[in-house]
């Protein structure tokens, strides 16, 4: 292992570290005060016809729209609490990692969350989560299928027009479990035999919002941007998308799913589940898809996460874990 390697390799076990902590600060935050918890929750009706009923809590990463499309959640859960007849408070700002801990624990209920950290979550004995429903969008390019795309971006007035002019370039990616931001392109560069120093710098951003912004402001050459947020942010909040350009097309693979904790009562997760899948057959429900570019909610298999495991193994039987 080069200098350079194991310097990385040091940075990312440091971020894991810092992952856990603050894992362990949000669990004993919901403990001692869930208001503090809850500081960045989108408001949310308060159902108080049954105030027995305790609040089913749903955490969310960016999943098929960009931050900028908050308010979207903010409308699907407020939708989510009339049909259930229960409050429904919406948790945000929080890594992958502890999203997972949380879900692991009980501590949320539902989480709109990355494929990688599904995988890495259910393939747990046993699975601390399961499969709640899976987003289809509206554009012609997903076929109506569950599945999305990573794009290699750069600037829109970069030298860089293929992947195999990155080389040497400045990288920047969202988060070391996201799939479209990390284990597609860790896949890629697998593909083509670069395992070593291909690009000059690997920066880590902490949302794909921000790596977007920071390649269309010159600050890095490219970033592996998920094609929901992309898509999203391409239609509704274009500035800084319009200073970028697609490279490369990676995948198709397994879509962010929709997942449910399994600390979450049987009768309740069946509820929930019936109300996201019919919810495209309610006018409501019909509009707040059309601003999320969304079709629908589907059920969908765990095979359907299957390319994304393969692509995890492929990184840890080359032993190359982490993009440098």
């Amino acid at each position: 292992m080069t200098p350079d390697t194991m310097k990385t390799a040091v940075r990312l076990v440091n971020k894991t570290i810092k992952h856990r902590f603050i894992t362990l600060l949000s669990v004993a935050l919901i403990g001692c005060s869930p208001s503090l918890l809850l500081a960045k929750e989108a408001l949310t009706p308060t159902i108080k016809n049954n105030p027995d009923d305790t609040a089913i809590r749903v955490a969310m990463s960016s999943a098929f729209v960009s931050d900028a499309g908050i308010s979207i959640y903010n409308d699907i859960f407020s939708y989510l609490a009339k049909k259930l007849n229960r409050d429904v408070k919406f948790i945000s700002g929080f890594s992958y990692v502890t999203i997972n801990s949380m879900l692991e624990s009980g501590l949320i209920d539902v989480g709109f969350i990355c494929g990688l950290p599904y995988i890495i979550e259910r393939d747990q004995s046993p699975p601390a989560i399961e499969l709640l429903v899976a987003p289809i969008m509206k554009d012609i390019k997903y076929n109506s299928k569950p599945i999305y795309y990573s794009y290699i971006i750069t600037h829109k007035d970069s030298k860089f027009n293929k992947f195999s002019d990155l080389k040497g370039s400045r990288f920047i990616y969202n988060d070391e479990i996201s799939n479209s931001g990390y284990n597609m392109p860790r896949a890629h560069l697998i593909e083509l035999g670069e395992t070593s120093g291909f690009f000059s710098q690997v920066i880590r951003s902490g949302s794909h919002e921000e790596s977007i912004r920071m390649v269309a402001i010159g600050e890095v050459d490219a970033s592996a941007a998920d094609s929901l947020v992309y898509d999203y942010d391409k239609v509704n909040n274009p500035r800084f998308i319009s200073q970028t350009k697609i490279i490369k097309t990676l995948g198709p693979a397994g879509i962010p799913p929709v997942v449910i904790s399994t600390k979450t009562s049987l009768p309740l997760r069946k509820k929930i589940r019936e109300i996201l899948l019919s919810m495209h057959k309610d006018p409501v429900g019909r509009e707040i898809f059309n601003k999320a570019l969304l079709e629908r909610f589907e059920a969908v298999d765990d095979s359907n996460y299957d390319s994304i495991r393969q692509m995890q193994k492929q990184a840890m039987d080359a032993g190359y874990m982490v993009i440098h």
